[in-house]
């Protein structure tokens, strides 16, 4: 299947061509965690890159939670102006614009000086780096309603301001896929215990959403395939999982995998499975795909044109592409224009498997930060440089949110 062919989607809405802007997390909010000139500048970029869909990355339902200090949240109407430029700049090539909704639970960063929230307390095992997270408060019942009404009302607000969708952010070890995992919920309540139980809070959440955007509005859900970790959410329970979105209005499904502890999103994974360098997911996906009534979406690794078609071939409807889109924005356009580009960034093989990832992540989100400011991307970056540059960022937005916050 061509990669420029339009995907119709079960709501009526069409999107040009198989190839998204995966979410990747950029940071990049002003003190008051709203969308900034850089933000913009940086979708016009990929917006004339020709992708048919861009994902945002994590716009926060909660600014008390958030994923980093330079997050943007979107909780009410007051700065609505601001999202409405932001949602024009990303939608000016004709692409769709979808705002990826989150909720980090216990992958809080214990220096914003917020109490995590999580379905239990379950601490981050990452080793002499476990302390650079929150300790996570097992949610009561008025903190899961909560969470399940800021949902929707960052839904409404984003239909509200001129985005096409929003996707729910069900994986990487946020808060969703927290309730997901029988390794991190141990609850014995209607929350936690039998699959259904730990799939209850997603449910609720897709079910609340849909309730208050218009039925052209498109609905999208992040699933991990696996966590990547023995005991904890597998391929068998997404599969299940999948059985269940079917009853329901969602327009794509993206699957993924991995959390902070086992960051399979970076080829990594814990529970001695060694993934494919590029499409990590796809064997996982085409299996999963089958169950799927909607159409499925695969991210992680894809950097080249021949493997975008050998997803498409699969059966996967659409192919997300995040890092080679941080290095080239115009890919798309320039692939169909019959270029042979496959941007990539070099890879990290330090021993420090905690420090490899945060590095990686500095990496990608250096690119960002140039393309932001309208200048080109510089792959060939060092990764201690890019770490250090990132760390010193983080520590000055961290003390500005602190600052904003009362902290």
């Amino acid at each position: 299947m061509s990669p420029f062919q339009a995907l119709n989607l079960p709501n009526g809405q069409t999107i040009a061509n198989r190839i998204a802007k995966a979410a990747m997390e950029e940071n990049l909010a002003d003190t008051d965690q709203l969308p900034d000139h850089g933000l913009f500048r940086l979708y016009q970029a990929w917006a004339e890159g020709e992708a048919g869909l861009l994902l945002s990355g994590n716009v926060m339902i909660d600014r008390r939670a958030m994923t980093g200090p330079g997050g943007v949240a979107l909780e009410d109407e007051r700065h609505l102006e601001r999202f409405r430029q932001w949602a024009h700049a990303g939608r000016t090539g004709g692409a769709h614009f979808w705002v990826q909704l989150n909720h980090p639970g216990r992958q809080t960063m214990a220096n914003l000086g917020q109490q995590a929230l999580a379905p239990s307390a379950v601490a981050l095992d990452l080793g002499q780096f476990s302390k650079m997270f929150a300790e996570p408060k097992p949610m009561s019942e008025d903190d899961i309603q909560e969470v399940i009404r800021r949902f929707a009302t960052s839904a409404a607000l984003a239909e509200k301001a001129g985005f096409t969708g929003v996707q729910i952010h069900a994986t990487h070890g946020y808060l969703i896929s927290q309730f997901l995992s029988p390794l991190t919920n141990r609850r014995t309540d209607q929350w936690g215990g039998s699959l259904e139980n730990r799939a209850r809070l997603l449910l609720s959440v897709v079910d609340a959403v849909r309730q208050v955007v218009s039925p052209q509005f498109c609905l999208s859900v992040k699933l991990n395939s696996a966590d990547f970790q023995r005991g904890g959410f597998d391929a068998d329970d997404a599969r299940q999982v999948i059985q269940w979105l079917n009853e329901r209005a969602i327009d794509l499904l993206e699957l993924s995998g991995g959390s902070y502890e086992a960051p399979a999103m970076q080829g990594e994974a814990r529970d001695g499975r060694t993934l494919a360098r590029e499409a990590y997911f796809l064997d996982m996906a085409g299996e999963l795909a089958r169950v799927a009534r909607m159409p499925v979406m695969v991210t992680g690794g894809i950097r080249r044109l021949a493997i975008v078609e050998q997803v498409l071939d699969s059966g996967i409807a659409m192919a997300g592409i995040g890092t080679a889109l941080a290095v080239e924005p115009h890919l798309v356009k320039h692939w169909r224009e019959g270029r042979n580009s496959h941007p990539q960034l070099p890879p990290i093989h330090w021993k420090r498997k905690p420090l490899a990832a945060l590095a990686n992540m500095a990496v990608v989100k250096f690119q960002l930060h140039r393309l932001s400011r309208g200048r080109k991307p510089r792959p060939e970056v060092s990764a201690l440089w890019a770490l250090i540059l990132d760390r010193l960022y983080i520590g000055k937005r961290t003390r500005q949110y602190r600052q904003a916050m009362g902290k």
